[in-house]
């Protein structure tokens, strides 16, 4: 694989030194970040299904997914959702196995439904509806599963990551967790976006306040003061600079327009969603940096290189990082459909680490590891968005 990799010396990670920089959290409540969950929960299920079947994971790719919003009516105290959410699922399987007819379609509705409700509390059963459209699988796609041991690459794609991240990025990526884990009255639907400008941060914060948590305005804007309090506490651990925060930058308290919801969601009342359309498999929204428009959760995880490629130069990235000290990594990795995914068409690495062999051992070392990789997949322990 050698002569595939190229590494070039980086004097630092470029971002940090531009003069602005621009980062974006959608979380895990967002329309399209809950997309991107039922892609991955469905394509787990089918995985897990198909291993303990057949002894080995078939062809699918589930991460084509539409979200319709419902509607509600929030008040404070406790309002009610008066129709439920539309959660659409599409894409592709093995739906027949010799003949016998796969019960694809329970599997991944059940899939969804279990995906939402445990990752939205506040979401009760009737308050979504799950459709799902998946049809059978293509012919050509599917034969790369059965043509040879080694898994074929099911596309010709780009995968990009970077790693360690500047001091902005991982301020943003580590704070959502924390908002929920330490403030009740906050939905899961919450929006980051920082502009660092120089070595001062703006941050904008859009957090659904639940309505059964405050009785009226003055708790709701205490909620926000708790917000950005904690921000600032968290800001004071992560970063070396001065940030200001903005939080619901849209109320407008004189009309009575706050953002209340039933359920912690937008997507309970007009704002729709789809896979692929939010955080990218680090977790973030990074226009600063190279980025691949593959939408990386629902795809299958043995043979489609725009969800394995993704993860696996985020884990080139880091262990340059964690082990050889880099300060700053970018890793682009390129498959061509058909060829092993184990042997990339080609490997680029920016890294401002010197020992260009030791960088190369470590790509080839991921490479050679690729099973752990799906394992966590199917395990459910790596995030993909």
């Amino acid at each position: 694989m050698d002569d595939r990799i190229s590494v070039t010396h980086a004097d630092g990670d470029p971002v940090s030194r531009h003069p602005l920089e621009f980062v974006e959290r959608k979380g895990i409540g967002h329309p399209d970040s809950l997309c991107d969950g039922v892609a991955e929960a469905v394509s787990r299920r089918l995985s897990r299904f198909y291993r303990d079947e057949f002894g080995r994971i078939h062809h699918h790719n589930t991460d084509k997914v539409h979200l319709g919003a419902g509607r509600s009516r929030p008040v404070f105290g406790g309002g009610t959702v008066v129709d439920p959410i539309y959660v659409l699922v599409g894409g592709r399987a093995t739906t027949s196995v010799d003949g016998e007819s796969l019960p694809i379609d329970d599997l991944a509705t059940a899939a969804a439904r279990d995906y939402l409700l445990e990752t939205v509390p506040e979401l009760d059963p009737e308050h979504v509806v799950v459709e799902t459209r998946i049809g059978q699988t293509s012919g050509d796609l599917g034969s790369l599963f059965d043509r040879g041991e080694e898994p074929l690459a099911n596309d010709t794609s780009i995968g990009v990551g970077h790693a360690p991240g500047t001091q902005t990025e991982q301020f943003v990526r580590t704070l959502e967790p924390r908002l929920h884990r330490e403030l009740s009255a906050v939905g899961k639907d919450v929006k980051l976006m920082a502009l660092r400008r120089g070595d001062r941060l703006s941050l904008t914060v859009a957090a659904a306040v639940l309505d059964s948590a405050v009785d009226n305005l003055n708790e709701y804007r205490d909620v926000l003061a708790q917000i950005e309090s904690l921000i600032e506490q968290h800001a004071e651990s992560t970063i070396d600079y001065p940030v200001s925060v903005t939080v619901n930058n849209a109320d407008n308290f004189a009309e009575g327009q706050v953002y209340l919801t039933t359920t912690g969601l937008s997507a309970e009342a007009g704002d729709d969603g789809s896979v692929g359309r939010g955080n990218r498999a680090n977790g973030l929204i990074t226009p600063h940096r190279q980025m691949s428009l593959e939408a990386t959760a629902g795809k299958n995880p043995l043979t489609h290189v725009g969800k394995l490629y993704n993860l696996l130069s985020l884990r080139i990235a880091r262990r340059l990082h964690d082990e050889l000290g880099a300060t700053y990594s970018g890793v682009e990795l390129l498959s061509r459909i058909g060829d092993p995914v184990a042997e990339p068409w080609a490997v680029d690495v920016v890294s401002t680490v010197d020992e260009h062999e030791a960088v190369r051992d470590a790509i080839v070392d991921e490479f050679g590891d690729l099973d752990d990789l799906r394992s966590a997949l199917l395990d459910g322990r790596l995030p993909v968005f």
